[in-house]
């Protein structure tokens, strides 16, 4: 288990307003509580605020432009391992069904695939950044 595993479960605690968690696997015992009347959580894993997606959502609404949201609070991985290059950049082509990124839950890698045939418009999150459910991750301007 490693920062980014206690950082998702932190975000997981948050979404689900869950004020206690705890964790045993194998020789890893791990006990997370959060102070829900300061959105703290005590074993200091920050919490990205609400307000900050909220900001990233209030972007114009064009209907050439199809969304790509997070199915899942994860990480989220560019490539297919580190070194690799991306699966997708801005201004690439793809068609539909084509792997996007992974994200990483629970140590299960998914792939998300895109929902139209277009062209990469924006990648709205960086390589390594935990997503929240519904967090858009790319813009795709259809054909």
């Amino acid at each position: 288990m490693n920062i980014n595993d206690i950082k998702c479960l932190a975000e997981v605690m948050k979404k689900n307003g869950l004020s206690k968690l705890e964790f045993e696997d194998g020789q890893i015992k791990l006990h997370l509580e959060r102070n829900v009347e300061y959105e703290v959580v005590k074993s200091s894993v920050e919490v990205k605020s609400e307000e900050t997606f909220e900001e990233e959502e209030s972007i114009s609404v064009d209907q050439n432009i199809s969304e790509v949201k997070a199915p899942l609070v994860g990480v989220f991985y560019a490539a297919k391992a580190p070194g690799e290059p991306p699966y997708v950049e801005v201004g690439d082509k793809v068609g539909k069904g084509d792997t996007l990124c992974l994200i990483e839950a629970m140590k299960i890698m998914n792939e998300i695939p895109s929902d139209v045939d277009g062209t990469i418009e924006e990648i709205c999150v960086t390589n390594g950044q935990i997503v929240e459910f519904g967090q858009v991750l790319f813009r795709i301007r259809k054909n």
